[in-house]
């Protein structure tokens, strides 16, 4: 079985799996890391998203073969404290409901941010149509993200 050297969150992991195994089942069945969820297997949903080299992208979809030696990022590695200006206006808005969707949406949102750093109502709808919540709390996301954009202004 071929081995692929994946670089998660700043360390580098190596890992024997066959070449078409998504990323998502890399993450979560051969690392251990929980973050990433699995929601419909298809890329649709976007509960799985991370960043690959700062965009976001569906784990569900990415065989690890085309992952080895790539910039990952998952929800863990976004702060040592979940202290993470998105993370924080997630809290303080209370934007979860049932939870499921959340690190996916944590994860686009950071992606967005980094991309724009003041997007407007309408980048941040359609970024954040990108997620699918099946809570319906598209309302309070909207309103952690321009929390957000103002915690991240802070010193």
């Amino acid at each position: 079985m071929p081995t692929y050297n994946l670089l998660i969150n700043g360390t580098t992991h190596e890992v024997e799996a066959p070449g078409e195994m998504p990323l998502l089942w890399v993450l979560r069945d051969l690392l251990h890391l929980k973050g990433t969820k699995y929601g419909c297997g298809l890329g649709i949903c976007g509960s799985c998203t991370l960043m690959v080299e700062g965009e976001a992208r569906r784990a569900c979809l990415l065989p690890v073969q085309a992952m080895d030696r790539r910039a990952i990022t998952t929800i863990e590695g976004l702060s040592d404290n979940n202290d993470h200006p998105v993370q924080q206006a997630w809290r303080e808005e209370h934007v979860p409901q049932c939870g499921y969707c959340q690190s996916g949406q944590i994860m686009q949102a950071v992606a967005l941010l980094q991309k724009d750093t003041n997007p407007s109502n309408e980048q941040i709808q359609e970024a954040m149509s990108q997620v699918l919540c099946r809570c319906g709390t598209y309302p309070r996301i909207k309103k952690a993200i321009q929390s957000a954009i103002e915690l991240s202004k802070r010193p």
